[in-house]
């Protein structure tokens, strides 16, 4: 079995779980997240060749869920990729969904890399995102920039929660999104 293949594999064991989570890090100025709400991850979804894992967000003004964002990854002959979903809360698409890059080479059993062209174009340096998974202990994702982490959260696998109701655009019930 191949690094990507056994990275595929220790993402599925997840599968039906759901796990809290707490950012990181984030750079200076970012307002995305204050560091003090909910975070939820869902292995919601784990087909053969397609795994979609919900991202929950607390807002706490409200103490309702932001339930926009769900990580897809895909797999065929030319590797792994990274897509993002991105729903409103009547689940149509939101204007900015779908982006997302293939999997770099140098990834491991735990961590895979993601290439972000544009970004990487915009910039000029290197972009992309980065999973890492460590059985039994922790799930990360975020963005990185020249190979290094310049955003990221971390759910604690041995801290699992109760499963959340589904992402903005799935149906209660069903695992496909439209």
């Amino acid at each position: 079995m191949d690094d990507t293949q056994a990275f595929w594999a220790n993402l599925q064991a997840e599968c039906g779980r759901a796990y809290a989570g707490a950012l990181a890090l984030e750079p200076p100025g970012d307002e995305m997240l204050t560091g003090t709400e909910e975070l939820v991850v869902h292995f919601r979804e784990c087909g053969e060749d397609e795994l979609r894992i919900p991202f929950h967000v607390e807002i706490e003004e409200t103490g309702s869920w932001d339930r926009s964002r769900t990580w897809v990854l895909l797999r065929d002959e030319d590797g792994l990729e990274l897509r993002h979903d991105h729903r409103r809360p009547d689940g149509s698409p939101d204007e900015r969904t779908w982006y997302g890059g293939m999997v770099m080479e140098g990834g491991t059993e735990h961590r895979q890399d993601f290439l972000s062209e544009e970004r990487t174009a915009e910039s000029g340096y290197q972009r992309g995102w980065r999973i890492e998974i460590i059985t039994g202990e922790r799930y990360s994702y975020g963005t990185t920039r020249r190979g290094e982490w310049s955003w990221r959260v971390d759910f604690d696998l041995n801290r699992p929660v109760e499963a959340p109701p589904p992402p903005w655009g799935a149906a209660e019930g069903s695992s496909a999104l439209p």
